[in-house]
């Protein structure tokens, strides 16, 4: 066995359905709960696994020393993910997931979409510190557009949407939290969370 690939940390993110697995040799990979499905290891190579997109993973069990098992809200649970398949995964996900979605498109299957018409969610943010003085209020509401779905795309909203406030949003002086509780930028934003952006010092960064 590689020592290399024997992970340091693993980290179940349910809000955005994410299992992100730190390596021994420093590699870091993010992979979300439908890919993980889609290509499980105990999935029939002529059958397209279709219709994960809402799926969890509801525990994860140690094999030994070698590999992780993973269960799915499905009910699949005779995936058993290796170290060695899980930083495969992580090198090859974009690839992997462009071919999977080359294949849906060439049999015609579409991935779950919101539904025509819904209303887009809707958000309210907190601000505290020096943030309710630069930008002249406490909270607000505010609907999210179709290519803001996460901590990270929200960020760079808040940019646009106020250019003469932009410099308060620079990367590493402040942090945000959803739901009371401190994020990931790939944190996954849904209709009703409660964001809130948290100086990291009392004093604002300076406007460049």
């Amino acid at each position: 066995m590689n020592e290399l690939l024997t992970p340091t940390e693993i980290q179940l993110h349910q809000k955005s359905r994410l299992l992100t697995i730190t390596f021994a040799d420093g590699e870091r990979v993010e992979l979300p709960y439908e890919y993980l499905r889609v290509f499980s290891p105990a999935a029939s190579p002529e059958r397209l696994v279709t219709g994960k997109e809402q799926v969890m993973i509801e525990r994860i069990e140690p094999q030994g020393q070698y590999a992780l098992r993973l269960l799915f809200s499905d009910g699949h649970d005779t995936g058993i993910y290796s170290w060695e398949t899980l930083y495969q995964l992580g090198q090859q996900r974009q690839q992997r997931w462009a071919d999977y979605l080359a294949q849906l498109a060439a049999l015609g299957v579409e991935r779950e979409a919101a539904a025509e018409g819904q209303s887009p969610p809707r958000i309210r943010l907190l601000y505290f510190s020096y943030f309710v003085k630069k930008l002249g209020c406490e909270a607000e509401e505010v609907a999210l557009p179709a290519a803001v779905r996460s901590v990270e795309r929200l960020v760079e909203l808040q940019r646009r949407r106020r250019p003469s406030h932009a410099y308060l949003f620079q990367e590493g002086s402040f942090r945000v939290t959803v739901n009371k509780q401190f994020c990931e930028p790939f944190t996954l934003l849904e209709d009703g969370d409660e964001v809130a952006f948290v100086p990291s010092s009392p004093h604002p960064p300076v406007a460049r």
